[in-house]
């Protein structure tokens, strides 16, 4: 007997729906057919065991298990329940006229249990789109398939729990959420904050223009002058998530499975990867693509400390997603897009010995030594980065004081006001949201100088020896240090804040 049941494979950040044939035929064999990986061919002694120790069994018959499209790769433990009900359904062992109008999906124990599986809200998602009823699934995934509404979920914990339901007519309990109050539920403030931060009054202000513009920065200064401190404080002062950008970014983290029992992530990620990290662990990829570090950040911040102690190929490769904030995996059958829209926070030493134009520290590097560890860092790369800033240590008397500093609060209320003025600026482009997205088109119009913003400008640029791609970063700051002030026009003083705002580019630095 011939019977179907569904199930999904994720390619990227989306799925595609398998049909599962199981066909019971004379004869003996076990075939199982359509591309599957190692970790599907290995589930009929899963399937097996968890059948016999729930009183089934897998008949001495011919089986043929075909998953289409025949064509497409699978992989993963996640089809067991899926062919095991198959099988049962095939061989009359259970009654299952309803078994069509279900995805049903899970990873089986040896006892019949249920493992989590990944990418249940990509895959919750497309059987919505499919027309199915319902998505059965395992338990621990329910919350987050449950995001998705007009579609019924159901969570179960054992592979008996779905047998008596298509055998025996027993319900299942379906998971239901409220995605709007789940989501403002989880709209937990983060637990670093500003008003821990002593002194580095100039540092926060360009933290917070960063984080007002979307703009990358990096931080550099000696070893314990509170880079770290900073940049991981910097998503307490980012706008809230939005719904969509939550589910955006859930979606992503289903993929590789890192999804909490929340179910939707209301938090903007902050990733910080070692700097040991490989090409691929950083922007995706692999036989059968993931996602990386940098699309996990897709709507948060992706740290990187000790940037001239990451491989310098490494670094090269964020360069197209840094523009295009997306990355593309190209495979012989397939391709695969990840978005990766994210704020590129650095640091850095100063020099290899870290007391560059230090005069207190007798800890000096040669020329040589600080040419050899400032070209870890490629020009193209400083280009796509809009703020660099110096980092020095905060003196004791700054130390010591008991006072807080302005709260995250406060800061964040500015910062998204300053956003609002931005969305609203840019709400006929799909792909420009805030200052740092700008094309020179948009820098043109929306960055208009008068003579004297110009003439300061233009000198500034040949004293200080600004670089030609320093221009347009600094247009682009001075845009969003006006929308943090509620003023329609850059100015003389937005433009000289913003200049001092290219450390790297003076001379000395990178040349």
């Amino acid at each position: 007997m011939l019977k179907k049941v569904f199930a999904s494979a994720v390619f990227g950040v989306e799925a595609s729906t398998v049909i599962v044939e199981v066909n019971v035929d004379k004869g003996v064999g076990y075939h199982l057919v359509g591309l599957p990986d190692n970790a599907i061919k290995e589930s009929n002694f899963r399937i097996a065991a968890a059948l016999q120790n729930n009183g089934y069994r897998i008949p001495g018959k011919k089986i043929i298990i075909n998953m289409s499209p025949a064509d497409l790769r699978k992989e993963g433990s996640a089809y067991d329940l899926t062919l095991a009900l198959g099988i049962l359904a095939s061989t009359d062992q259970i009654k299952a006229e309803d078994l069509d109008k279900y995805l049903i999906m899970g990873e089986l124990s040896l006892d019949g249990s249920l493992q989590p599986i990944k990418g249940a809200l990509p895959i919750a998602v497309k059987a919505r789109e499919e027309g199915f009823k319902g998505f059965i699934l395992p338990s621990q995934n329910a919350k987050e398939a449950a995001i998705v509404d007009n579609l019924e979920v159901y969570g179960v914990d054992n592979i008996e729990q779905v047998i008596n339901y298509f055998d025996k007519g027993e319900p299942l309990e379906q998971t239901i959420i409220d995605t709007r109050e789940e989501f403002e539920k989880n709209l937990d403030f983060p637990e670093f904050d500003f008003s821990d931060v002593k002194g580095q009054e100039g540092i926060k202000r360009c933290m917070e223009i960063a984080a007002a513009g979307g703009h990358n920065i990096i931080l550099i200064g000696p070893p314990g002058a509170g880079k770290t401190m900073l940049a991981k404080r910097l998503p307490s002062i980012l706008p809230p998530m939005t719904l969509h950008e939550a589910l955006e970014t859930t979606k992503i983290h289903s993929v590789v499975g890192r999804v909490k029992d929340t179910g939707l992530m209301a938090q903007r990620p902050f990733r910080s990867p070692h700097h040991t990290i490989s090409n691929v662990a950083l922007v995706g990829g692999g036989s059968y693509p993931q996602p990386g570090e940098i699309s996990m950040s897709h709507n948060g911040v992706l740290f990187l400390d000790e940037l001239p102690e990451f491989k310098r190929e490494v670094l090269e490769v964020m360069r197209q997603p840094l523009e295009d904030r997306e990355v593309t995996i190209s495979r012989a059958k397939f391709t695969v897009t990840y978005p990766s829209s994210f704020m590129l926070v650095a640091s850095m030493n100063p020099s290899p010995s870290g007391y560059f134009n230090d005069p207190d520290s007798p800890i000096t590097s040669s020329p040589a030594e600080m040419q050899r560890y400032l070209s870890k860092v490629s020009g193209p790369l400083l280009d796509r980065i809009d703020i660099h800033i110096e980092v020095t240590p905060v003196p004791f008397e700054k130390l010591s004081d008991d006072r807080k500093g302005e709260s995250s609060v406060e800061i964040r209320k500015r910062v998204t006001k300053a956003r609002k003025i931005q969305t609203k600026r840019f709400e006929d482009s799909d792909k420009v949201h805030y200052n740092a997205q700008m094309n020179v088109k948009q820098i043109r119009k929306y960055c208009v100088l008068d003579e004297d913003s110009k003439q300061l400008l233009k000198t500034a640029m040949e004293r200080l020896n600004l670089s030609a791609r320093a221009y347009d970063r600094i247009l682009k700051v001075s845009r969003t240090i006006a929308d943090l002030e509620g003023v329609s026009d850059v100015n003389g003083s937005h433009i000289s804040e913003a200049i001092q705002y290219r450390s790297l580019d003076r001379e000395g630095w990178l040349g």
